[in-house]
């Protein structure tokens, strides 16, 4: 358009060249294509998200708040971090995070406390940013928030009266995004070889424990039946009658044993 927009300024200086108004002219056209240029930027919007609702136009992570219809009023949407640390003032963990580009936050006011969702776009970014609020919350006992990681959200409860309640609001965000791959899964190698591995892991540890189980309860069984055996074989022992069958045999002192 603007390729077009020199075009037909060049054409219309020259032309007015000849009537005697280039100058008239040349700069009507540079006012209405500066105050087109004043009124686009105008309209553009301070935030873009990457990923728009087909229905009303709205960025999707706005609809992943916890009871919308409550949030409308204080909600805000933004990019970056610095128009986070302004929306949410006051809340040192967040000076902790990162933005790399395509990370997305919403924010809104619940009777519950301020809830923020922060999307990271992979989970890479998503773990790092959660090392750092544990270890913001580790270092700090009384925090002043409610936090909970989420998928890829990272998602905070501000100014909590009652954690029962925040977590209750934690409760109702949930991750629903799904990976599907159009052709063929470029990591189909991984995963099958993860599985075999996994599987192969199973299976030796189960014959393991079911081997040595066998041992152990042969052995067991073992002492436990010649225990049962030589008791019974014992007492039936002690219950038979004492005899001798020597009769009236008459014995030979041939060893000199007795006199």
């Amino acid at each position: 358009m603007l390729v077009f927009y020199s075009y037909f300024a060049r054409f219309y200086s020259v032309k007015m060249v000849v009537n005697g108004r280039s100058i008239l002219a040349t700069m009507t056209l540079l006012i209405f294509l500066v105050g087109g240029a004043t009124t686009a930027s105008a309209q553009q919007p301070a935030a873009q998200s990457q990923e728009i609702s087909d229905v009303d136009g709205r960025p999707v992570l706005i609809k992943h708040l916890p009871d919308l219809g409550a949030a409308e009023q204080g909600l805000i949407f933004g990019t970056e971090k610095a128009a986070l640390e302004n929306a949410v003032p006051n809340q040192p963990v967040l000076h902790r995070l990162e933005f790399p580009f395509g990370t997305e936050y919403v924010t809104a006011v619940y009777p519950q406390g301020r809830v923020l969702i922060i999307e990271y776009t992979n989970p890479q970014s998503s773990s790092e940013a959660d090392a750092r609020i544990q270890e913001f919350a580790g270092t700090q006992p009384d925090a002043g928030f409610i936090y909970r990681r989420i998928g890829n959200y990272n998602t905070f409860v501000f100014g909590a009266v009652d954690p029962a309640a925040a977590n209750g609001l934690l409760d109702q965000i949930k991750y629903e995004k799904t990976v599907q791959w159009l052709g063929e899964d470029p990591y189909i190698l991984k995963k099958l070889e993860r599985y075999m591995v996994t599987t192969s892991r199973d299976v030796m540890i189960s014959t393991v424990l079911v081997i040595v189980g066998g041992i152990v309860s042969s052995v067991l069984a073992g002492i436990l039946v010649g225990f049962v055996f030589f008791r019974f074989r014992d007492q039936k022992r002690a219950s038979r009658t004492a005899f001798s069958d020597a009769g009236g045999l008459t014995r030979l002192n041939l060893d000199g044993l007795s006199e």
